[in-house]
């Protein structure tokens, strides 16, 4: 049995998103929009859950055209909840790897421009309607109250005249990694380094060098995607990089974990294959040691230990600066792919020599 399925994700990593729903063999992809790939599954696969890339997974449960913007419009809504089969798209939910039972109903809305009803409007039209269906109470968000764990969370997105009524497949979005139990300012947004990973095309034979790890993101993805491969993990703070041995531990990663200047790494000429960071540039977190007066030193530092061509793929802010020191290191820019990340604007940049 198909199944229609929503993929959220960060502004800028949709095709990336795509990419891994075809090299998995998970979905053939239908759609792509802002923040959004469309695709379908052959059949309910739990391997879905599984994606790194994606912040969030849905079920598609309807699709509303011609949606206006007057508070007529909400009649639409509770007619659409109305039909829908629940049965059905909760037995399609459990396949996918959804977690059996619930504790209640919630619904969250959201949509661009003005209209004539707000987001808890649409949520109140179709949650009730959902909850009594389905035997189970309705938590409404109008209250600013969040919904308690282990609810069925539908969405609603309208966009123009096109609204799409969702449900989540997990008990919350995919983004929320478990192994995130320890944390410190500046860490990085799991999906974002699974892309950066994937972007770097490492294969189990490479050394991949992180030279800011922090608490350990951009390792522990890699390792979920590329486990062969052997991964060097580099801070100068020794707080953030007891979080990453912790982190790591949980998923069995298996890494080498050093406290070094990134402007002094600890290792030899040419000794990895691909660097993946997401540098501080005394952003959330500020530049230590050497690195601290002498930025560019990392680019030069990175072109040291890079075997080959490399590539180098960087998160950075306010690239254009930062790219002529690259260039002077001997690193030219191969892509630079920009992102929206709550609220900044950085660039992926992915570097080749």
């Amino acid at each position: 049995m198909a199944v229609r399925l929503l993929a959220r994700t960060l502004r800028g990593l949709e095709d990336v998103a795509a990419g891994e729903l075809a090299e998995r063999g998970l979905g053939e992809v239908q759609s792509s929009r802002h923040r959004e790939v469309w695709f379908t599954a052959a059949r309910p696969d739990p391997r879905l859950l599984d994606l790194r890339t994606v912040d969030d997974l849905f079920l598609l449960a309807r699709v509303l055209e011609d949606v206006g913007h007057t508070k007529a419009e909400l009649g639409k809504f509770t007619e659409a909840a109305r039909s829908l089969d629940l049965d059905a798209l909760l037995r399609r939910r459990l396949g996918c790897g959804g977690p059996p039972g619930a504790t209640g109903v919630d619904v969250a809305a959201s949509f661009l421009g003005k209209r004539n009803y707000n987001r808890y409007d649409v949520e109140d039209a179709i949650g009730p309607e959902i909850a009594t269906a389905i035997g189970l109470p309705y938590h409404s968000r109008r209250g600013g109250q969040a919904p308690p764990p282990r609810t069925l969370s539908f969405r609603v997105t309208i966009e123009g005249d096109r609204a799409t009524l969702a449900l989540r497949i997990g008990d919350q979005p995919l983004h929320r990694r478990s192994y995130k139990q320890t944390s410190t300012p500046g860490t990085l947004h799991p999906p974002l380094a699974a892309a950066m990973a994937l972007l770097a095309g490492i294969t189990p034979t490479d050394t991949v060098l992180d030279p800011c790890c922090g608490t350990g993101t951009i390792i522990i993805e890699i390792a979920a995607l590329t486990p062969d491969a052997r991964l060097l993990g580099a801070d100068h703070d020794p707080r953030p990089l007891s979080a990453a041995t912790a982190n790591a531990a949980l998923t069995a990663t298996t890494a080498t974990w050093v406290r070094s200047d990134a402007a002094r790494l600890p290792l030899g000429l040419g000794t990895v294959d691909r660097v993946v960071s997401n540098p501080p540039w005394d952003r959330q977190v500020p530049a230590q040691a050497a690195l601290a007066a002498r930025p560019d030193r990392l680019f030069r530092e990175i072109r040291r230990v890079l075997a080959g061509t490399g590539p180098v793929v960087l998160l950075l802010h306010e690239a254009e600066a930062q790219l002529a020191s690259a260039a002077s290191a001997g690193l030219r820019v191969h892509d630079l792919r920009p992102l929206s990340l709550f609220g900044a604007h950085p660039s992926i940049v992915t570097l080749t020599a």
